[in-house]
């Protein structure tokens, strides 16, 4: 069989790549991206010729097992994301998985990750921490998410868009309370910013401008989580108004 190598990228410097990364894509029969747009700029600037294949959030189920298939014939093959490590709030486990369940070989190729990178220049305990990802897009959903994370005693890492940093920030404060926040934007870019100090102040300064990563410090006492409301209650339970009557009230 043959190596699928889950190769991470630069997440903004193209100087970050690692010697190994760059042997393994000038060594594989196929390259995987996320976008085929944007990984043949990587390989273009580094002289890399490489068939390349879209393996993206919306044909990862199908795409998983047609790669994996060419695996199984005997092909390496390097899977990489738009910037950073692939499967980490990226496309790439579904595939990953699939070569576990099926033995085929998975070799990391480790480099730049936006969540670590960020928490290890953020000045917040590093010791401990919990990833996040990306926040539900919608105010509700985001809200109640970071209600579930009120009372984590570690740092927690988000990712969050331009235009709903200002937005996420405020529910913060207002969720999880005034804490200690280190925000970084467009990390190791030519507009590389963070900024650290109390949710309430960073707000205040924040540039709505590149990718986002927020590095939040943890709980340090137990608050209540807020009361769900009566449209929470039914999402979690994934039922209807109708739906939730008739199961207790109809006969």
């Amino acid at each position: 069989m043959g190596t699928l190598f889950v190769v991470a990228t630069p997440i903004g410097n193209l100087g970050d790549i690692s010697k190994r990364a760059l042997e393994i894509l000038e060594r594989v029969a196929l390259i995987a991206c996320e976008d085929t747009r944007e990984t043949i700029k990587l390989l273009n600037h580094f002289g890399i010729q490489k068939p390349l294949t879209s393996y993206h959030e919306f044909n990862e189920e199908k795409k998983a097992e047609e790669l994996a298939q060419k695996l199984a014939a005997n092909s390496d093959i390097a899977l990489v994301s738009d910037a950073g490590t692939p499967a980490i709030s990226d496309p790439g486990y579904r595939l990953v998985r699939l070569c576990r369940l099926r033995g085929i070989e998975v070799v990391p190729i480790p480099g730049a990750s936006a969540a670590i990178t960020a928490l290890s220049a953020s000045g917040i305990p590093s010791d401990e921490f919990m990833f996040v990802g990306f926040l539900p897009p919608k105010t509700q959903a985001r809200r109640q998410k970071l209600a579930s994370l009120v009372n984590v005693s570690c740092t927690l890492i988000l990712y969050e868009a331009p235009h709903r940093i200002e937005t996420t920030l405020a529910d913060v404060q207002e969720v999880l309370g005034d804490r200690e926040v280190c925000v970084a934007r467009e990390i190791t870019k030519l507009h590389e910013e963070s900024l650290f100090g109390r949710v309430s102040e960073v707000r205040t300064k924040i540039k709505p401008l590149g990718e986002f990563v927020l590095v939040i410090a943890g709980a340090t006492e137990t608050r209540a989580e807020a009361p769900l409301t009566r449209e929470a209650v039914l999402e979690k339970l994934g039922m209807t108004r109708n739906e939730l009557y008739n199961l207790f009230f109809k006969k």
